[in-house]
């Protein structure tokens, strides 16, 4: 069999697609449909470009108006309001407003004034979600789908691939990672987890030969004040960070499962590590102190 291997950027950080097919030309041709489906989601889902659905959807804030959502933005949001439920409320859509006062290019914190002043804007509870229409009751409210469509298009590029016929492969993107099968002489995938202190090394490898593996922790975007580290990953309860967990990552049948299990797991601390347990997710977990727990 002949291996593929497609380098691109996409949401915000390095992809790789590497696909084993009987020929190069159809391999080809099969990761560039991948490539074309993240880049796909990478679009609908912005919040940067003002005829999204994300854009669009939060434009109606507070105007009691309803927007009609599509099949698959309904399937995320249902998505959405289950991890809310099931992370008593620290996985939260809404929470993205907190980036207005949080500036992780400038080594400065925000108020605690700032801070406060944005709680009222967050709560995915005062969201109205009766599949297919959501209603944003307050002016300045917002929904993003950042969280966890990177994830989501791991899954979906995935998908593609198996359904056109390729057994051995694997989509990358930036470091989210969903394992069609393992190498054609049977072997797994070899996949490096990353130090949270040292970002060139790795301080563990995983071996995975199907599923997919997604990591959260405080050393992708982050601020130092007064040596302490401030992560983008924001607590909507407070509007602070979490600083217990320094990396989680999670091996689970789908991206989107393990990505936002890693991000509740930051976000409930210590008291994550235990909550992975009863889930029986495979996990490795590093505190800001260094150690290890793993399952």
């Amino acid at each position: 069999m002949q291996q593929v291997v497609l380098d691109f950027s996409a949401m915000g950080g390095p992809c790789e697609i590497r696909l084993y097919a009987e020929n190069k030309a159809e391999g080809h041709e099969i990761a560039l449909s991948a490539k074309q489906e993240i880049l796909r989601l990478a679009t609908k889902y912005s919040r940067y470009q003002q005829d999204t659905i994300t854009s669009r959807i939060n434009q109606l804030a507070g105007t009691h108006e309803k927007f009609k959502v599509d099949d698959e933005t309904s399937a995320l949001l249902t998505f959405a309001d289950t991890c809310f439920k099931q992370s008593d409320g620290l996985f939260d859509i809404t929470s993205g407003v907190l980036r207005r006062v949080w500036d992780f290019k400038k080594n400065h914190l925000p108020t605690q004034q700032a801070v406060e002043d944005l709680l009222p804007l967050i709560g995915w509870q005062k969201i109205q979600w009766n599949s297919p229409y959501i209603q944003l009751p307050v002016v300045g409210m917002e929904i993003d789908f950042g969280g966890f469509v990177k994830e989501y298009a791991a899954d979906a590029a995935a998908n593609i691939c198996i359904n056109s016929g390729i057994k051995h492969g694997l989509i990358n993107l930036a470091g989210d990672i969903h394992v069609i099968g393992p190498h054609p002489d049977g072997s797994g995938w070899r996949i490096g987890i990353r130090h949270p202190r040292q970002p060139d090394q790795a301080i563990t490898t995983i071996e995975c030969h199907h599923g997919a593996l997604a990591s959260s922790g405080d050393y992708e975007r982050f601020i130092l004040v007064d040596n302490k580290r401030y992560s983008h990953i924001l607590n909507p309860r407070t509007g602070w960070p979490e600083n217990e967990l320094a990396s989680v990552s999670i091996v689970a049948d789908q991206c989107i499962v393990a990505g936002a299990s890693a991000t509740i797991a930051i976000l409930k601390g210590k008291a994550g590590i235990q909550w992975l347990n009863e889930l029986s997710l495979k996990y490795y977990c590093i505190d800001w102190q260094g150690k290890v727990f793993n399952m």
